[in-house]
């Protein structure tokens, strides 16, 4: 279950990375070039995986036994408020009939969208930790 939220986590990084670089080539709309092709399969992949993240970390919580879980389940919720309110930004961007560079900018810029990056992050360093055995402490003296 790690590696499923890990892939999520990669997917919505890579998502955000596309729109930085999609955001400086200044284009008035997604129409007639290649990145404009993509930036709708960017959001739309980064929608899919972050609308199940919080199922997942959930789910997770139970299938490895992490503990202390109440505090898996605290930041989860926190982690959930965040990817919901990204969401919704991304669901009403892939709405409009024109994605230039300047709205994926604001979108880049979008409080919402940074705090669940900065939950991600969060979310891979812990996960690389439970992967890794406890290393026994050596005893001094």
């Amino acid at each position: 279950m790690l590696a499923e939220i890990s892939e999520s986590c990669d997917t919505i990084e890579e998502c955000y990375e596309f729109m930085l670089a999609y955001a400086a080539q200044g284009l008035p709309n997604d129409e007639g070039s290649r990145s404009g092709g993509q930036i709708r399969e960017y959001l739309g992949r980064a929608a899919k995986a972050i609308s199940g993240l919080g199922d997942s970390c959930a789910t997770a919580v139970k299938q490895e036994q992490l503990d202390p879980a109440e505090k898996y389940h605290a930041f989860f919720a926190v982690l959930q408020r965040d990817a919901s309110d990204s969401l919704a930004a991304i669901e009403l961007v892939l709405a409009q009939p024109a994605i230039g560079s300047p709205l994926i900018d604001n979108l880049n810029a979008s409080i919402h969208l940074r705090a669940l990056l900065t939950d991600l992050f969060l979310l891979t360093e812990i996960a690389k930790i439970q992967r890794t055995p406890a290393k026994p402490m050596a005893s001094g003296g």
